[in-house]
């Protein structure tokens, strides 16, 4: 692996963690990341029996014993290729023990609760775009429709028990603690994604229970996994995606989830097989600006974690991933979606200079009426949404390695049939 300049903007503390200097993070990130340890200590924190797997596990779709092959897998390659930092191995361990006690208490709820699986996902919105295209904006549009539900930061971290509308929740601290750290590591993130416990998030997190999540390529260059992640079956994790929603809906009734990911553009076929009456939102851009924007915003998360960061190496992957995905968009828009599924599209252009007619459209192509109420509730989001903002983050496409026109080349036929306009020229 190729390795860019090391930041010099690093905060002193972080310095100082790295260099072993903090001792009770040094010796916690000793910690091997070894399946048989991590599962037992899990164990441990709940206070049930060294070497029960079955507890991981539950009757029905999503909870099976299948985590275990993606876990082993994402462990060796961490270990292996991930060159984490002591404050990366750190902040990973955290990670990898909310998702194990999380799943935990995921199949213990499922086996007390077991009707939670008949709660009904009716025609879910989801935004399907490829990252840095606007989803983040939609998302927010869409969830100033008192008639919609944008699940929470906090929400897909920590769903188990079931939140009740109205009250006070520990576990919203939690998150945001979780969330934000990466921030504070990489002084740079905020400005081109903020993330906090009260903030709409989008769906990887539900997945990551699987283990099987494009938030750990997020995350971590992690070789082995990345490469078993491309070609694996995404069917559990979906599954697991819709009984987290199931849950968070038990004890508050939901008429509409509005959720967001660029991770179902790879995963349409399991979406829908999860979700067949879903109204699908593709936004779209300039491919080459994606790929500049998004490979800032993985360098970025990924150097939280480690010192070795190749831009290039990340840029090259989402040239490949995205290439494979909106050609494959294309070719499904030609040949129809199934029936029961409406499809909407957005541009990155438009939603930056008319964003209210944007959603009006989106609302007409989906079938949803948009009565004056919301109209106004979404104008008042996107008026605050444009004072609160960070402005743009800096990147030149020339520090990703590419070969422009050789890309531009690449995604041609997508840009023709979605009349993608260029910024990057």
């Amino acid at each position: 692996m190729t390795t860019d300049p090391v930041r010099t903007d690093t905060p002193g503390w972080v310095t100082a963690v790295n260099e072993g200097a903090v001792v009770p993070i040094a010796l916690e990130a000793e910690r091997p990341f070894a399946v048989q340890g991590l599962l037992d200590a899990a164990l441990a924190r709940r206070g049930i029996a060294a070497g029960d797997a079955g507890a991981f596990c539950a009757p029905g779709p999503g909870t099976g014993d299948d985590f275990l092959e993606p876990f082993e897998l994402l462990l060796d390659s961490l270990e292996r290729d991930a060159a984490l930092t002591t404050l990366g191995r750190w902040i990973t361990h955290r990670f990898l023990d909310r998702l194990l006690d999380v799943r935990l208490q995921i199949a213990a709820y499922v086996r007390e609760d077991p009707e939670v699986r008949d709660e009904q996902i009716g025609e879910p919105i989801v935004v399907i775009g490829a990252p840095r295209t606007g989803t983040t904006a939609l998302h927010a549009l869409l969830a100033a429709d008192h008639r919609h539900r944008v699940p929470l930061g906090w929400e897909l971290l920590r769903p188990v028990p079931p939140p009740q509308r109205g009250e006070q929740d520990g576990r919203v601290e939690l998150a945001d603690v979780e969330l934000r750290l990466p921030q504070t590591v990489s002084g740079g993130l905020e400005s081109i994604h903020a993330y906090s416990g009260r903030m709409h998030k989008e769906c990887l997190s539900a997945m990551s229970f699987t283990f099987r999540s494009e938030e750990f390529v997020s995350r971590y260059a992690t070789t082995r996994y990345i490469e078993w992640l491309g070609s694996c079956d995404m069917t559990p994790a979906y599954e697991m995606h819709r009984l987290v929603l199931q849950i968070l809906q038990r004890r508050q009734p939901t008429a509409r989830w509005v959720l967001k990911s660029p991770v179902h553009l790879h995963n349409l076929d399991p979406l829908l097989a999860t979700y067949p009456d879903a109204r699908l939102i593709v936004t779209h851009r300039d491919p080459l600006a994606i790929l500049g924007s998004v490979t800032n915003l993985i360098a970025t998360l990924r150097g939280a974690h480690s010192d070795h960061v190749s831009v290039s190496d990340i840029a090259r992957y989402h040239a490949n991933l995205y290439h494979s995905d909106l050609e494959g968009l294309r070719v499904r828009t030609a040949r129809g979606f199934p029936a029961d599924v409406s499809v909407a599209h957005a541009s990155f252009d438009d939603l930056r200079s008319d964003p209210l007619e944007v959603v009006a459209k989106v609302y007409a192509d989906l079938h949803i009426a948009l009565p004056d109420e919301v109209r106004a509730a979404v104008a008042v989001t996107s008026e605050n949404r444009a004072a609160e903002s960070v402005g743009a983050h800096a990147w030149s496409f020339e520090s990703l390695g590419l070969d422009q026109r050789q890309q531009r080349d690449r995604f041609a036929a997508y840009c023709e049939t979605f009349s993608v306009a260029e910024e990057i020229r």
